[in-house]
């Protein structure tokens, strides 16, 4: 066992929680100006082999005995277990987890497994573009300002085309903050779909130059609003909620930046018509 990577993965671990557990041991050696405290602790079910963690201190990855690589949250939750082959006496990952590395000391073999953690997307009174009983949602993380994300649209339009029956988008707000008006436009939106217009003023938005207050409220007018209740749902605590509700789904799935894919709740890496459509399939081969 590396006992190197087990000390950097403990340092994670300190760094990524918030308060020690109950019982826990705080030290200061006498002799030095070592003060050191464990925080955590759980019990593995089987040996442990190697161990490795995430830059960003989410996620600790143990290798074990039996021939299985254990993934751990920072705080000890067991999010799941790949099974590797006899042999595999080492392991490394990716800085954000995305990729596992396997050295097999028997077969003098390399292996690179690509890792995506599956996560429920709270899509509840979301936007939706396409059939609601579609058995594959689209969970769309966006920003109106981000010219990334207008890019893609027509992708995700060619995607919605390819599987009328089986897919819908739902389409989740993530206006960021160095964006001036992305917050305004995301509740501009939201307000035109209490008027039934939510996916006009969108694409009216991603096709808009550079956006602007005079820019929004020219979209409201094309788009034929009543103006003063577009202007009061705007500023109402019930969308200002639901565009606070969007960006707290965003932290809990681990999005960072936009746009961020995840097809039933599978990060979508692969930005491609190619890419959507392998992954729509093989979640309708599930079905």
């Amino acid at each position: 066992m590396d006992f190197k990577k087990i000390l950097a993965a403990l340092s994670i671990l300190t760094a990524a929680l918030c308060s020690p557990v109950i019982g826990a041991t705080n030290m200061q050696d006498s002799s030095s100006n070592l003060d050191w405290q464990v925080l955590n602790q759980w019990q593995l079910p089987q040996s442990p082999v190697d161990i490795v963690h995430s830059l960003d201190g989410k996620y600790v990855f143990v290798l074990t005995s039996e021939h299985n690589v254990l993934v751990y949250t920072a705080d000890g939750k067991l999010e799941g277990t790949i099974p590797v082959d006899k042999g595999v006496n080492a392991i490394d990952i990716a800085p954000r987890a995305e990729m596992l590395y396997l050295i097999n000391g028997e077969k003098n073999s390399f292996t690179t497994i690509s890792v995506s953690f599956i996560r429920e997307i709270n899509t509840a009174g979301a936007p939706i573009r396409g059939p609601e009983n579609a058995p594959v949602t689209i969970a769309l993380f966006t920003d109106f300002e981000c010219p990334y994300c207008s890019k893609i649209e027509p992708l995700i339009a060619q995607v919605l085309e390819r599987n009328p029956k089986n897919v819908r988008l739902a389409f989740k707000n993530m206006p960021l903050q160095f964006h001036k008006f992305a917050d305004p436009a995301a509740r501009a939106a939201l307000a035109a779909e209490k008027q039934g217009k939510f996916w006009e003023f969108h694409d009216e938005l991603f096709s808009a130059e550079k956006l602007s207050n005079k820019v929004i409220e020219d979209i409201a007018v094309k788009l034929d609003l009543d103006l003063e209740q577009w202007k009061k749902d705007m500023e109402s605590p019930v969308i200002r909620q639901k565009v606070h509700t969007d960006i707290q789904d965003a932290q809990k799935a681990g999005v960072t930046g936009t746009p961020t894919i995840f097809i039933n709740g599978r990060l979508l890496q692969d930005r491609s018509l190619q890419g959507f459509q392998r992954i729509i399939d093989e979640e309708l081969d599930k079905k």
